[in-house]
């Protein structure tokens, strides 16, 4: 807006964000809310006008400032929330609160709330309602949606789009929406959501299920969550068309799927998640292959990429291939204006400090310096067991590593009494002893309300802690970044004890992601996040965390390679191989799976010439006639690379030769359905020569022991296969190999990156039942599936 452009409301809005006796208010209004939580001594609890600040987070709610406005009308909810809490009673407030709730849309906090605010008069009365006619949800109209999801709403029939708003929008639920609406007016299309990861297929699977229930069947839709499954066979005489689709996955299973069935049409894909695409994660390659396939097989799909929090979010329209400037300009949105308020303290062990957080000063308000005298995180969380009011709380837990969430579970469990009288409880706590192992911590700690969620654990139980969790029954729950990364549950407060995610620190989009999981608009209104710093630079780590913008995020494949990396894969290209070595020598593991990755999808690409977003990144370091060479160097080779970007053409054309000359076979089962261990073991280490794991895997299925030369883990996988394809039980196979360990149990774990010999403590089987679960989900049912699936489209 230009200087002459800006009008009274653009210059009052602007002063009022600066204003100082609303921030005061403001201040004050954090202070109290926070010494009633924490339930200090109410005395110290400021005196302030409650009438200015409800007239002040009346006038936040009616911005139409058009850089401010979406800050100034979360910043009128938060006001009226913590006042909501303060003053439950006082009819001002609900009247206000409601007032406030309805000027923003929110009209899904004001049916939580119980709000029959209409407005103040007659006039303001019929305009409320035309506008919540406005907003009514197509394919539920007795609920509305906000401003700017009805906004994106609209734009998913668009060819390309891509919008960013906060994690507790309900992103997924906009595509879930429109999935229903387009199914109730009976048209025949084919949907694809994408999720990052397997624990949240199950969890969009039971809501998309929820949303339809038997029109599923009515319209003849069917859910696919995997490659294989048995939903893609059905009525197979019908054509294509008559067949319909909701396929939820992960964008590996979604690849694998469209190379098995590539006449297969996609109408719509959501990319849910979509800032993954800019990750330093091994996986993003997968996103840049589905599309680029799709483009090529099924060329009217309409793509939609959801991202939380991200400023350009039209940065993921540059996967697009055929996007002009102007088109990435147009086919985008960006809101920040959340539904759910999310209150943050710093709580730091060392000072017996607490803080709140104040995000419009970006400044900590410190309240106490004596409250919680030699305390640590299990005194913290059972402080928050339950409200002022007695009312039993939720917590979710979040640790960097799995050892760590499972040991503070085991803490904070031993200072709960048993709930011996919950029957939900006590059947989980009998399956998982009977069907993992009773030795597992899990069992025991389920027993007292208490739960760990890692991405490893079996489904089955996954999905039923959850909806213990859901239900009450589950009342604290301690999880990695597994839970975090999409799954939507009723928590009341979520504590946050580490700036890390594994051994990296997290980004500010990680962060945003994570502390927005508390506060969930199908639940409640408002969430608090506790920010845990065992010293103060952890402190001073979450206050540069709550300061620091979301950057502008670039394409992994843009910023995860570096410039000489790009190079060593194209001179590697040139030299008719794509047989890469590690670029530095001491790269990380992920760092080469990504890099090789894009490799297999650049030169895919060249060889099938795709205008591709890969292509054209590699390219532009190539000199003049270099792409012509590497064309060259494969067009002549017997074996040309395929769209599984898991396996490179050196691997297949390895395969070929050992199943055509020397005969390779999967080793045979006898009709007891026994195998021979030694047989197994030989047949895995041909695959390990055949594809060259000790290059491609080296941290699993090829890693090399150093003393022992040998390949120790391929040796442990095999024991645990063998029982799996002979089809044993979970607990089985825990016995199994918890005997392997004491027949073995030189060096036999690795624990805090050494290793130590097993001595058959509770703790060390603990380690070797979390070890299988790990290798079962991970080598198992990913790796080894991947490579036994490229033998069998050999054979």
């Amino acid at each position: 807006m230009m200087p002459d452009e800006k009008n009274f409301g653009y210059s009052y809005f602007t002063k009022l964000n600066e204003n100082q006796y609303l921030r005061t208010l403001y201040h004050d209004i954090l202070f109290n809310y926070a010494i009633r939580l924490f339930n200090f001594d109410k005395s110290r609890m400021k005196v302030f006008s409650l009438a200015d600040a409800l007239s002040f987070a009346d006038l936040l709610s009616k911005s139409n400032h058009p850089a401010l406005s979406d800050s100034q009308k979360e910043w009128a909810q938060e006001i009226v929330t913590m006042l909501s809490e303060l003053y439950p009673e006082d009819r001002r407030v609900s009247y206000v609160t409601g007032s406030v709730l309805s000027t923003i849309n929110n009209y899904r906090g004001k049916k939580l709330l119980n709000s029959t605010f209409e407005g103040v008069d007659v006039r303001e009365r019929i305009f409320s309602r035309f506008k919540r006619e406005l907003l009514s949800i197509p394919a539920d109209p007795d609920n509305a949606f906000m401003t700017a999801q009805r906004k994106i709403y609209d734009h998913i029939t668009d060819r390309y789009y891509s919008f960013s708003a906060p994690t507790s929008t309900g992103k997924s639920f906009i595509m879930r929406i429109f999935m229903k609406q387009q199914i109730l007016e009976g048209k025949k299309n084919n949907f694809a959501l994408i999720v990052p990861t397997k624990a949240l297929i199950n969890e969009v699977r039971i809501k998309v299920t929820e949303d339809l229930g038997t029109n599923l069947k009515k319209y003849g839709y069917h859910i696919v969550t995997a490659a294989g499954d048995a939903a893609l066979q059905v009525e197979p005489k019908l054509p294509e068309e008559c067949r319909n689709y909701i396929l939820i996955m992960t964008p590996e299973r979604l690849l694998y799927l469209l190379i098995n069935e590539k006449k297969l049409h996609i109408d719509y894909l959501f990319i849910d998640e979509a800032h993954k695409v800019s990750s330093d994660d091994n996986r993003s390659p997968f996103y840049y292959q589905v599309v680029q396939m799709l483009a090529e097989n099924s060329p009217n799909t309409h793509v939609v990429f959801a991202s939380p929090n991200v400023p350009n979010p039209e940065i993921y329209l540059k996967l697009i291939g055929e996007l002009d400037a102007e088109s990435l300009k147009k086919q985008h949105l960006t809101t920040s204006l959340s539904p759910v308020t999310q209150i943050k303290f710093l709580i730091d062990l060392e000072s017996s400090e607490v803080s709140v957080y104040d995000e419009h000063a970006e400044e900590p308000i410190s309240i106490t310096s004596v409250a919680l005298p030699d305390a640590d995180l299990t005194d913290v969380l059972l402080r928050f067991e339950r409200d002022n009011d007695g009312n039993q709380t939720q917590s979710i837990v979040y640790f960097p590593s799995t050892r760590k969430t499972v040991t503070a579970a085991r803490d904070f469990a031993a200072n709960r009494v048993e709930q011996t009288d919950n029957k939900l409880l006590m059947e989980l706590s009998k399956d998982i002893c009977n069907e993992v192992h009773g030795d597992y911590y899990l069992a025991e700690l389920v027993k007292k309300g208490v739960a760990y969620h890692i991405g490893y654990l079996p489904s089955s139980i996954r999905q039923r802690i959850e909806n213990l969790f859901k239900s009450g029954n589950i009342t604290a729950l301690f999880c990695t970044s597994t839970l975090v990364e999409g799954v939507n549950l009723p928590a009341d407060n979520l504590f946050v004890t580490d700036f890390r995610n594994g051994l990296k620190n997290m980004k500010p989009v990680d962060f945003r992601n994570l502390i927005g999981r508390v506060g969930r608009l199908d639940y409640s209104l408002y969430g608090n996040v506790f920010l845990v710093a065992s010293n103060e630079k952890a402190n001073e780590k979450y206050v540069s965390l709550l300061r620091e913008k979301i950057p502008e995020q670039t394409l992994s494949v843009e910023k995860q390679l570096t410039k000489p990396q790009k190079k060593h894969v194209i001179e590697t290209l040139l030299l008719g191989t794509v047989e890469l070595t590690k670029y530095p020598e001491k790269q990380s593991a992920d760092s080469y799976d990504m890099m090789r990755k894009f490799a297999i999808i650049l030169l895919n690409d060249i060889m099938k010439n795709r205008n591709s977003n890969v292509r054209r990144e590699f390219t532009a370091l190539m000199k003049p006639g270099e792409e012509e060479q590497i064309r060259a160097a494969f067009s002549n080779q017997e074996f040309q690379q395929d769209d599984d970007i898991t396996v490179s053409v050196d691997q297949s054309e390895s395969l070929y030769q050992a199943i055509a000359f020397n005969g390779l076979e999967f080793p045979e089962i006898d009709a007891d359905g026994k195998y021979d261990r030694d047989e197994l073991m030989a047949f895995l280490e041909r695959l390990c020569k055949i594809f060259k794991w000790e290059v491609y895997e080296s941290d699993t299925l090829g890693h090399v022991g150093k003393y022992s030369h040998k390949h120790g883990k391929l040796s442990w996988y095999a024991v645990i296969l063998g029982q799996w394809v002979q089809g044993y039980g979970l607990s089985q196979i825990m016995n199994q190999a918890l005997q392997h360990k004491r027949n073995h149990p030189k060096d036999a774990l690795y624990v805090d990156r050494t290793y130590i010999d097993y001595n058959d403590s509770r703790e060390h089987r603990n380690i070797v039942i979390s070890e299988v679960l790990s290798v079962i989900d991970d080598v198992i049912l990913f790796r080894l599936s991947n490579y036994f699936f490229e033998s069998v489209k050999s054979i």
